[in-house]
């Protein structure tokens, strides 16, 4: 069973952010178990930690997730012994999409459209009530990263901002932000590695306790 109170004790800092971090933890589990979706974005190494974050959630992250023997069973139904060979290389995953991966999208909303939409055009039009967006900017007040914010909660969705210590605008806008204890850009982000490695690996737990 992962540790949930080991962060604490090796990022002691991180204290002042478990009322946050459990608020956007209990938001992503009850995301997950609805079948919701969990959209992430950012700018630069936040756009980086958006892959990250979905990598960690997609397919198994501490634990090896195996489908269930009534998906193996389907499987097999249509395919045969060959589908059920591909199965077994399969793995649970937890619905997210990384906004800054669509290149080709976002390239024609910033040609064809004011740049600072192209996070707000995706989210727009994948978020639905019941989803999650995390917002990830070490400022808290990336315009892109903003818009998507604002319209993911037009849509219903809940928001979940990662920001640096500062109140900002996305801390505003998110229904739970994170606020890491720095104002240091890459010193934010290595605070976000910690605490998204936790909020994944506890989404995780409550989805595939076996």
């Amino acid at each position: 069973m992962f540790n949930r109170e080991e962060i604490f004790t090796r990022y002691p800092a991180l204290e002042g952010c478990r009322e946050a971090m459990e608020q956007a933890l209990e938001r992503l589990i009850a995301c997950a178990k609805a079948d919701g979706q969990i959209l992430v974005c950012g700018n630069g190494g936040s756009a980086a930690d958006s892959e990250h974050i979905v990598g960690e959630l997609m397919k198994g992250f501490l634990k090896k997730r195996p489908l269930n023997p009534e998906d193996f069973a389907q499987w097999h139904c249509l395919f045969g012994d060959e589908g059920e060979e591909t199965a077994r290389g399969l793995q649970g995953g937890i619905r997210a999409i990384s906004l800054p991966s669509q290149v080709a999208l976002l390239s024609a909303v910033c040609n064809d459209n004011d740049p600072a939409t192209l996070y707000a055009q995706l989210a727009w039009n994948y978020a639905r009530p019941g989803d999650v967006l995390i917002g990830i900017s070490t400022s808290g007040n990336a315009k892109n990263v903003l818009g998507a914010a604002r319209a993911a909660k037009v849509r219903g969705a809940v928001v979940i901002g990662l920001t640096g210590s500062r109140e900002s605008k996305l801390s505003k806008v998110a229904d739970v932000c994170i606020r890491v204890p720095d104002t240091e850009t890459y010193r934010i982000q290595e605070y976000h590695l910690p605490v998204y490695h936790w909020l994944c690996a506890l989404v995780e737990e409550a989805m595939f306790n076996f």
